[in-house]
């Protein structure tokens, strides 16, 4: 059996600990469970809590991921729309934009294309373009007003 764990760098150390005492058995020559943690930067850390020592020395493999490239950003993409069957339906400045406000995440910039395709949908968009970037991730809503009364100097 395989273990994942998402996000463990949230996980309590004394679960984590728990969690090597059930992976195996006959003092570590058994292997009775495979734990995959995945976590962001805070996890390495976590491992070297006093007390989660001896789990960080049973670790076989560790793959520390940097974020993406502008180029892996932006074939992917590319890829994606071709695959979907419409190469053409982001304009390369938006695909540009994107790319530059996905910080070298992959989820987030399939995340915000998706935000937009569902923009495009509801607005019955030819091409996404910059402008529709704009409106559907406008920040600049107006604040409703305050119902605090504004106090007078005595």
């Amino acid at each position: 059996p395989v273990l994942l764990i998402d996000e463990a760098q949230q996980m309590d150390p004394e679960v984590l600990s728990e969690l090597r005492i059930l992976s195996s058995a006959d003092f570590d020559a058994t292997s009775l469970l495979t734990v995959v943690l995945s976590g962001d930067a805070r996890l390495p850390e976590l491992l070297r809590h006093q007390d989660l020592v001896p789990l960080g020395t049973r670790i076989r493999t560790r793959l520390t991921m940097e974020p993406a490239s502008r180029e892996e950003l932006s074939e992917l993409l590319s890829h994606s729309l071709t695959k979907a069957g419409n190469a053409s339906l982001m304009t390369a400045e938006l695909m540009d934009v994107l790319v530059d406000h996905s910080a070298g995440n992959y989820r987030l910039l399939m995340t915000m294309g998706g935000e937009l395709l569902a923009y495009g949908m509801a607005h019955e968009v030819g091409q996404l373009d910059e402008k529709c970037y704009l409106e559907a991730f406008q920040t600049t809503r107006p604040r409703p007003p305050s119902k605090k009364k504004a106090r007078v100097g005595k």
